[in-house]
């Protein structure tokens, strides 16, 4: 199974939704809350291309994006394979 980590913020329905379909597929996944935290934010912008949004989804160490992105990969029947593959 994928190795799956998202930084979220504490009041973000997105994330909310991003974390529930993990959820629903039965996928563990790493939280990462930057709602306190300036430089744990700022590694995630680093990470994330400059991306200052969350969530930001990683799969595998691989940049995802958001949940609009992952949301585009189950409904086009990629994410799956993706979170099959070894970490």
């Amino acid at each position: 199974m994928a190795r799956v980590e998202i930084y979220t913020t504490q009041f973000c329905p997105y994330c909310v939704r991003a974390k529930s379909l993990f959820k629903q597929k039965g996928v563990e996944f790493e939280e990462i809350d930057v709602s306190d935290d300036p430089e744990l934010r700022e590694k995630m912008v680093e990470r994330a291309g400059g991306r200052r949004t969350v969530p930001e989804i990683f799969i595998n160490g691989r940049i995802i994006g958001g949940y609009d992105e992952l949301k585009a990969l189950d409904d086009a029947d990629e994410l799956d394979p993706l979170l099959a593959e070894p970490e």
